[in-house]
């Protein structure tokens, strides 16, 4: 492998960002594709592929047999508030390959006896997430109905732009988060990133089912995410 190639690949995976090494496997010729790339034709559709479903694998684009080496990095899932839809989630995220966080300051909630084998972070948002960063690869579910918990990692999380960014709460409930999250200075195209009330509509009532609607959510937008996102975030 190209020495420079490799660095580059290094740098972004250190900075959890998503690339694909493309090797010519008659010459031995590279490429790096990040994510968001802008590239066209039959290369640009088996990227993409690629992209959304984390796996290398050979391909053969006019006559030429190319080798798609997928550096794709762990999906993240950050759950704001130690409730019951969070211990509900977190056997289910990990095993669909999330590795998992709950973050609520209440330590009432927030102790090992109920998530013992979950990152526990038992403290503000403001706190914990500045040694744990959200990116691009990181979903994020307020769960909490505190504004004082919930407004915080919500603006972070659009900021970043987390694959995914849901809130529980009925439709009054976020009608009034919204009006403060815009008088907080978010947009209305980044307030419309918001799943609210959290998960696929399948009549979920209890917390279990509630979980199982958000997970289901929140795969749904991994594998369909918007690939051009990675541009745009890294031109911000």
């Amino acid at each position: 492998m190209d020495l420079a190639l490799l660095k580059e690949l290094n740098a972004e995976r250190a900075a959890r960002r998503a690339a694909i090494l493309v090797t010519d496997v008659a010459d031995g010729a590279g490429q790096l594709v990040r994510e968001g790339d802008e590239i066209s034709g039959e290369l640009g559709e088996a990227v993409q592929r690629a992209f959304r479903s984390g796996k290398s694998g050979l391909t053969e684009i006019d006559g030429r047999e190319l080798f798609l080496n997928v550096h794709v990095p762990p999906p993240r899932l950050v759950v704001i508030g130690a409730v019951h839809i969070s211990q509900a989630l977190a056997p289910m995220a990990k095993i669909a390959g999330f590795d998992m966080a709950v973050i609520d300051p209440r330590t009432a909630f927030a102790t090992e006896e109920r998530f013992a084998d979950v990152a526990l972070h038992a403290e503000w948002p403001e706190d914990a997430l500045k040694n744990n960063p959200l990116d691009a690869y990181t979903a994020l579910a307020a769960l909490t109905h505190d504004p004082k918990i919930d407004d915080f990692p919500l603006t972070a999380a659009l900021k970043a732009g987390c694959f995914y960014v849901g809130a529980l709460g009925s439709r009054k409930t976020h009608a009034k988060r919204l009006e403060r999250l815009k008088e907080g200075g978010l947009s209305d195209a980044e307030l419309k990133r918001i799943h609210a009330p959290i998960g696929l509509d399948i009549a979920a009532a209890s917390p279990a089912e509630i979980a199982v609607a958000t997970l289901a959510q929140i795969i749904e937008a991994l594998r369909k995410r918007d690939l051009a996102d990675g541009l745009r975030m890294r031109a911000a």
